[in-house]
């Protein structure tokens, strides 16, 4: 109903209530429901069924309250009475939609026009099942903060209200047509297609686990190495579950916007191949596809040109697209949204609720501030499968989604800046001041943790109301985005703490410049994970370093009835060699010019054995820094290699100049292509420098010759810092392995990713480095895949003749 009547601008300066809000909404729908007498039922469940002939459509919603005496009698005989032709005052029950705000009641004029829809189609779906002559409409909006009430009252005939309904109806009718045909076109083309390639050894096995945990409505954690083929092996067998009717959504969910790619292209490969009719909707994040330059942009009418009237265009626009693609992906979204001047975010939103498939960030589905409520906002379960991409990152992320931080120095500042103005909020600032003060005041070593923070969260509510109350009431005003941010950390925090249970810890610590942060940290986001993955029918979560996949199924939501696979790999293991080196460490005890020399070493005996494109990956940039200023000054020959190093911030431009200096276009015989006699000048090595965790150490996939080996220079183990060792008190508290938990687990998943690099296709060869002694220990042993089983152990007297055999097995390379 709100899709099809929606007019008007995208305006960000219009404030909404935050999700505590809508908690505090229930109770005042509870409170105004409870005072309105005995014939006031509550929670009415409404329903209209229209047969189209080849459909029915079916419109449900449930009324906040339905005043009428004589709801509970079948067919009263007042009823019938009003259904003769005899003139008669007529009885009208009242529909009652009730709106909590905190808005000044006093300055509203009207009613929303969405909310006296939303109400008259209540109205219209009652008497069409009780056949009164009338009825009235009543939209009651009651301030949260003061408990006042206003009253908006309509009365409608039978005919006028059913009338406008079935105008309604037929509005959407085009719509509902459409996804009517569009079902058994893409149907029946599902239910023709075949796997699109030829099987890999054991993809086959692979594609039916992944049927029988949709069919069963399971989760499948599967470890699966490079080269399974997991994009297609687990979209396909999910595409078919569709064709059968199991799943009428697919959520293809990345961690980086580039690993969705591979989705968008398994998709694609399909279509063109097997004839598939399916689409698909790829979201951009706001600021990448916004059409504004970042100093400008502003989501209101006045800021940018494509808010104002958006809403007046953008049902156009998506059935404009709807019957014209298949694949709404970036470059179509922004196509068809200059066409028809619409913000091209919000549009990539809409086309979503259109598509068969969705290709996302995991904020889509997991972030409490973020996900998509017109699939989710109901908490009810739905026929969706939820494919999540490299899963061993949404740990971390699963952990920031559901913590929160505020910062003592904050309302220091914002209260300094808007006394003047606002000296209500001024004084409610300080007062959370006073609270925090005394949390500080207990935090007297590195971090402290809290049992209770009641007494600021006290003082913290009433400022959330204060705030929300100001920015309902005023579209502008002095400091108002500064209110307005300061509003939104706030919310958050209230929202985390209202989600708080046993799988949280609530600390304090001082940031870098002094300032005293709060945290709720979510240690163990494993329920909170859950309950989003309840919302659909089954998750596929799948990943090339998905081990030790128990410690991943236990953190991200698994049960003891949901499936884990370790998928087998197709490469021939002996392709990549594994080299230990175990007389260097990356121990801070260690540090020093020996050993960064040291490491120097190994990589001028890698490359001196084979030539080649290889990278380093360190465990911090300072790490970095020392071994490539020693490694520049004694070993580098610029007439043999070219050097690079990954910068502490680079942008996207930067990233890619230097991927492309990897690729395998860099050595083309030029003389085949502008038919002259050229000197041939030997290939030089390509050495690049990164930090382990970054960038490069995983997305990127450099094939054949682009990537011959890789050095991981220590075991990854993150910085020792207060949230680490929080997170180890946590585990160990549990009995469980603190450090294991905290460090090693982490430290070795981003020795996998970067060690992943080398081998992306059955014809790739090369070697995998890994500078530290610890690897030797058998806590890290038993984390290697078991296709490094043939590692071998080196040092820097032996590294150059270990390389070079290995590589004599390869002549032709």
């Amino acid at each position: 109903m709100e899709f099809l009547l929606r007019s008007g601008d995208i305006d960000n300066r219009i404030h909404t209530g935050s999700a505590d809000a809508m908690l505090e909404g229930g109770r005042i729908h509870r409170m105004i429901q409870k005072s309105m007498g005995p014939d006031y039922h509550a929670e009415v469940p409404l329903n209209f069924d229209k047969d189209y002939g080849n459909y029915h459509l079916y419109v449900e919603g449930r009324a906040d309250g339905i005043l009428d005496k004589y709801m509970d009698e079948p067919k009263t005989s007042l009823e019938l009475g009003q259904e003769s032709f005899l003139e008669k005052k007529s009885y009208r029950p009242m529909i009652d939609e009730i709106k909590g705000t905190y808005r000044d009641l006093s300055r509203m004029k009207e009613a929303d026009k969405v909310h006296l829809a939303q109400a008259k189609c209540y109205g219209a779906m009652y008497l069409l099942n009780r056949h009164y002559t009338d009825v009235d409409v009543r939209i009651t909006y009651c301030n949260m903060d003061t408990e006042e009430k206003r009253y908006f009252d309509t009365s409608y005939t039978y005919d006028e209200i059913v009338g406008w309904f079935y105008d309604l109806l037929e509005m959407y009718r085009k719509w509902a047509d459409f996804e009517c045909q569009w079902a058994d076109i893409r149907t029946g083309s599902i239910k023709k297609a075949n796997f699109p390639f030829e099987y890999r050894e054991g993809q086959k096995d692979l594609a039916a686990a992944v049927y029988r945990t949709i069919v069963h409505g399971r989760k499948l954690f599967l470890q699966a190495p490079t080269g399974t083929g997991k994009t297609i092996s687990t979209v396909f067998p999910t595409v078919k579950a569709m064709g059968e009717g199991k799943v009428s959504k697919i959520f293809y969910l990345t961690a980086k916007t580039i690993a969705g790619t591979v989705a968008v292209e398994a998709f694609d490969t399909m279509r063109r191949t097997q004839g598939l009719k399916i689409k698909t909707a790829t979201i951009t994040a706001r600021d990448k596809i916004c059409f504004m330059d970042e100093d400008n942009r502003n989501c209101n009418p006045v800021a940018c040109p494509y808010a104002k009237g958006h809403y007046d265009r953008i049902n156009d626009a998506i059935y404009d697209l709807l019957i014209s693609e298949d694949a709404f992906d970036r470059d179509t979204i922004i196509e068809y949204a200059k066409k028809h001047q619409i913000c091209p975010f919000e549009m990539s939103l809409d086309m979503s609720l259109f598509a068969d498939g969705i290709i996302c960030d995991y904020n889509y589905v997991f972030d409490p501030f973020v996900y998509l409520r017109r699939f989710f906002a109901d908490g009810k379960e739905h026929d969706y499968c939820f494919l999540v991409d490299e899963t061993h990152n949404l740990l971390d992320r699963g952990r920031d989604m559901y913590s929160a931080v505020l910062k003592k120095e904050s309302f220091l500042s914002l209260k300094n800046t808007i006394k003047e103005f606002h000296p209500r909020i001024a004084g409610h600032l300080d007062k959370c001041n006073k609270a925090l003060l005394e949390l500080k005041r207990q935090c007297t070593m590195e971090y402290k943790v809290y049992d209770s923070i009641e007494g600021f969260i006290t003082v913290l509510n009433r400022l959330s109301t204060i705030l929300s109350e100001y920015l309902e009431d005023h579209d502008e005003g002095p400091c108002r985005e500064d209110i307005l941010q300061f509003y939104f950390d706030v919310s958050r925090f209230l929202t985390i703490y209202d989600l708080m249970d046993d799988h949280y810890v609530t600390y304090g610590e001082f940031a870098e410049d002094g300032g005293f942060l709060l945290r709720l940290s979510c240690i163990d986001p494993s329920r909170n994970l859950a309950l989003c993955m309840d919302r659909g029918i089954s998750t596929i979560l799948f990943s090339a370093t998905l081990l030790p996949i128990q410690y991943y199924k236990s953190l991200l939501g698994g049960t003891k009835e949901d499936y884990e696979i370790y998928a087998k790999t197709v490469f021939d293991p002996g392709k990549l060699g594994i080299f230990i080196g175990t007389d260097v460490s990356s121990r801070y005890s260690q540090r020093g010019y020996d050993m960064y020399r040291k490491v120097a070493m190994y990589i001028d005996s890698v490359i001196k054995a084979k030539k080649g494109n290889y990278l380093v990956f360190f465990p911090s940039h300072q790490y970095l820094y020392e071994v490539y200023s020693i490694f520049e000054e004694e070993f580098y020959d610029p007439e043999d290699t070219e050097l690079l190093a990954q910068t502490s911030f680079m942008t996207e431009a930067a990233r890619e100049e230097f991927l492309s200096r990897f690729s395998t276009g860099n050595d083309i015989d030029l003389s085949s292509i502008i038919h002259m006699d050229l000197e041939v000048v030997e290939d030089k090595n390509v050495l690049g420098f990164c930090v382990m965790g970054g960038i490069f150490s995983e997305g990127i996939d450099l094939k054949n010759d682009s990537l011959i080996g890789v050095i991981i220079v220590g075991t990854g183990i993150p910085m020792v810092c207060n949230e680490r060792e929080i997170i180890r008190d946590f585990f160990e508290k549990k009995g469980l392995d603190g450090f294991d938990y905290a460090y090693r687990f982490p430290g070795m998943n981003k020795v996998l990713q970067a060690a992943g690099r080398v081998i992306r296709t059955v014809d790739d060869v090369g070697v995998a480095l890994l500078l530290d002694d610890r690897f030797m220990q058998g806590g890290y042993r038993a984390l290697f895949p078991r296709e490094w089983s043939g590692y071998k152990t080196i040092s820097t007297s032996s590294v150059n003749q270990s390389i070079s055999q290995f590589w004599s097995g390869f002549k032709g390379l």
